[in-house]
């Protein structure tokens, strides 16, 4: 999967555009993600993502980096030994574009603020 283009609030990947919020695995996009609480990102909000197996998971944060990765999350998911990577979506986008060649990588991406 490509990431070719982020804007607020509008992603596109591989030909497709999304206006919500999305879950990126190596063979399809689920855009119907959503979180327990919205701006904050809890483990139970990834358990799809931890069925998938990842060997890194990239998480963008908003537009702004509104959105919190608890330390307990990212620590939860290192003691898996998945490499972690949280940074606002549009730098998110770049880290997950470069780390796709040899290692499952799973996004989840916050489109907004």
């Amino acid at each position: 999967m490509k990431i070719e283009h982020y804007s607020f609030g509008k992603i596109t990947i591989d030909g497709e555009t999304y206006t919500s919020d999305v879950i990126i695995y190596p063979e399809r996009v689920d855009s119907s993600w959503w979180r327990k609480e919205g701006h904050t990102l809890h483990i139970e909000d990834l358990q799809d993502v931890l069925n998938a197996d990842p060997a890194v998971v990239v998480i963008g944060t908003g537009f702004f980096g509104i959105m919190k990765v608890p330390k307990e999350t990212i620590a939860y998911l290192e003691s898996k030994g998945i490499e972690v990577h949280a940074a606002r979506t549009g730098k998110a986008v770049e880290v997950f574009n470069a780390l796709q060649k040899g290692k499952k990588v799973i996004a989840a991406f916050h489109l907004t603020c």
